[in-house]
C-alpha cells in the first residue's frame, strides 16, 4: 500500500467517522456507535471504498492503547479504596454471571464443548466480552436526575471501576487459552509477576513523575513522558509476561492517575485519540465486519446476545446488591445502571479477533448490545426513579 492510498484511506475514515459520530450524538446514542457505522458503510458491507490492511490495523492498535491509557488516567483510586466490600462483591457478580451466561449462550447456538478444546475457548471468550461495563451513559443519566452522589450512584461507580480491573484480568487469562503450550498455572504466575512489577515500579515511577510534575507543571513534556510510559508498559506486558498490551497501557494510566496534572495528561492524549487514532480504531471494527456474510443464525444469536448481556448484569449485580442489604428498588437501580456497554467491550472483541478467538461477524452482536443498552438504560433508570417520587406521600395541608 503506497503513501497516496494511505492518505486517501485516512481522509475517508476521518470524514465519515466524525460525520456519523455527530449524527449518533444528535440521536442520543454513543458517538462510537456512529463511528462503527461509518466503518460498516465504507467497508465491505456497503461501499467497499476502504480496505483494512496492516497500516490501518497498526493505527487501530495505537488507538486501543490510547483509549485504555485514558481509562487508567480516569480511575479514581481514592474512590476505589472507599468502595468497600459491597462494591467489590457486586463487581465480581457483575463479571461472573454475564460471563457464564454468555458462554452457555454460545454453546447453545454452536454446540457444547469440553473444557480445553478450541470451541470451549471461543465460548468462554464470548462470555468475556459481556463482562465489560461502561457507565458513562449511566453517569450522565444519574447526573440529570441529581442522584449521582447518593449511595446507589456511588456504588454503581465504584463497582464499575472494580469491574474493569477484574475484566482485564479475566481477558488476560482467557486469551492465554489460545496458546496450547500454556497452562493456567503458568499464566497466573506470569500475570501476578506483571502486576507485582507494575505496583513496585509504578510506585517509583509515580514518585519520579510527581517531582517532574512539580518542576515542569503543566508543560507538554509531562504528557509526552506519560505516553512513552503507556507504550513501554504495553510492550513489556505483552512481550515478557504474555499479558495483553492493553493491560499494560491501563496500568500506566493508573500509575499516573493521582498526579496533579493527570487531567492535563488525559486532555493532551485525548486530542490524538479523538482526532485520529480513536476514529480509526472504531471505524476499523466496521471495516472488519461484512454484513453481507451474515446468516439467520448470527442474527438470532445477536438478538439473544443483547438480551443475555443486559439481563446478566441485572441478575448478577442486582441480586448481589439485594443480598448485601439494598432494598428491591435500589438493587434494581444498581443492576440496570451496570448493564451499559461501550468501547471496552469493543476493545475486548477486537483483541479476540486479533488472537483468532472470535470471528469478525460477532462484532455485529457487540455493536447491537452497545447501542441497545445505551438507549435503554437511561430510560429504565428514569422510570425507576420516577416511581420513587410517586411513592413519597405528598405533605398534607394543615387545617386552619
Amino acid at each position: 500500500m503506497d503513501t497516496l492510498d494511505i492518505l486517501r484511506s485516512l481522509a475517508i475514515i476521518i470524514i465519515f467517522a466524525k460525520f456519523f459520530g455527530l449524527i449518533a450524538r444528535k440521536l442520543k446514542a454513543p458517538q462510537v456507535a456512529g463511528e462503527i457505522v461509518a466503518g460498516l458503510l465504507i467497508g465491505p458491507s456497503a461501499l467497499n471504498i476502504v480496505q483494512t490492511n496492516d497500516f490501518i490495523s497498526g493505527f487501530a492498535e495505537i488507538g486501543v492503547i490510547l483509549l485504555m491509557f485514558g481509562a487508567g488516567l480516569d480511575t479514581d483510586l481514592k474512590q476505589l479504596k472507599k468502595s468497600g466490600i459491597k462494591a467489590t462483591l457486586i463487581a465480581c457478580a457483575g463479571v461472573a454471571v454475564p460471563m457464564v451466561l454468555g458462554t452457555l449462550l454460545f454453546m447453545a447456538f454452536y454446540g457444547f464443548a469440553a473444557p480445553g478444546t478450541e470451541q470451549f475457548a471461543k465460548a468462554l471468550f464470548i462470555g468475556t466480552i459481556l463482562t465489560a461495563t461502561s457507565v458513562s451513559i449511566t453517569v450522565q443519566a444519574l447526573r440529570e436526575l441529581g442522584k449521582l452522589s447518593d449511595e446507589v450512584g456511588t456504588t454503581i461507580l465504584s463497582a464499575a471501576i472494580i469491574d474493569d480491573v477484574i475484566g482485564i484480568l479475566v481477558l488476560t487469562a482467557v486469551l492465554s487459552l489460545k496458546d496450547p503450550s500454556s497452562s493456567i498455572g503458568a499464566v497466573t504466575v506470569k500475570t501476578i509477576l506483571f502486576f507485582v512489577l507494575a505496583v513496585g515500579c509504578g510506585t517509583l515511577i509515580y514518585q519520579l513523575m510527581k517531582k517532574a510534575d512539580t518542576r515542569w507543571k503543566h508543560t507538554r513534556r509531562i504528557p509526552i513522558i506519560g505516553l512513552a510510559l503507556a507504550f513501554a508498559l504495553a510492550y513489556i506486558a505483552d512481550k515478557y509476561f504474555g499479558v495483553a498490551d492493553i493491560t499494560g497501557a491501563y496500568c500506566a494510566g493508573v500509575i499516573l492517575c493521582n498526579l496533579d496534572d493527570s487531567g492535563y495528561i488525559g486532555r493532551k492524549i485525548d486530542i490524538n485519540s479523538y482526532m485520529l487514532f480513536g476514529p480509526v480504531f472504531f471505524a476499523s471494527i466496521g471495516l472488519q465486519t461484512n454484513l453481507r456474510q451474515l446468516d439467520t443464525t448470527i442474527l438470532l444469536f445477536s438478538a439473544a446476545f443483547v438480551i443475555v448481556g443486559m439481563l446478566g448484569k441485572i441478575i448478577g449485580c442486582g441480586l448481589t446488591a439485594r443480598a448485601l442489604g439494598f432494598n428491591n428498588r435500589d438493587s434494581l437501580k444498581i443492576g440496570c445502571g451496570m448493564m451499559t456497554r461501550g468501547e471496552v467491550a469493543l476493545i475486548v472483541a477486537q483483541r479476540g479477533l486479533k488472537a483468532g478467538m472470535v470471528e469478525s461477524q460477532f462484532f455485529t452482536s457487540v455493536i447491537l448490545l452497545i447501542i441497545v443498552s445505551s438507549i435503554v438504560t437511561p430510560i429504565v433508570l428514569k422510570a425507576i426513579y420516577s416511581k420513587d417520587e410517586k411513592s413519597i406521600p405528598a405533605p398534607q395541608k394543615s387545617a386552619v
